[in-house]
């Protein structure tokens, strides 16, 4: 499943990573509320972190499901990585569905 992820190069693109440094079983993580953004710093650098970060929570829960499987990880702990990265996805769809909806939006007006 996790080399099958290798193909979409979008998220290895934003990140700049690849799947070699990705370790097989990880305990998941909550994600972290970061402060404010600094004065200066791009959106575009801001989504970038947030799709790394949801790509990695996506890895995560996949490696964890396969360990799980495997024998080689608790319950407690795929359900945790499952649903961290459940929750990673619902955001992403939320905010893709959003700029299509302004992209829509401003395509609608008059020039």
């Amino acid at each position: 499943m996790i080399e099958a992820l290798t193909s979409l190069s979008a998220f290895d693109k934003v990140a700049g990573t690849s799947f070699a440094g990705t370790a097989p079983v990880q305990r998941a993580a909550l994600p972290v509320q970061a402060a404010a953004p600094a004065a200066g710093t791009d959106f575009g650098d801001i989504m970038a972190q947030f799709a790394t970060q949801a790509r990695d929570a996506l890895r995560v829960g996949e490696s964890t499901s396969i360990a799980g499987i495997q024998g080689n990880a608790s319950a407690q702990q795929v359900v945790e990585a499952v649903m961290s990265a459940e929750q990673s996805l619902q955001t992403v769809v939320a905010i893709r569905d959003k700029v299509v909806a302004a992209y829509l939006e401003l395509s609608r007006m008059p020039i």
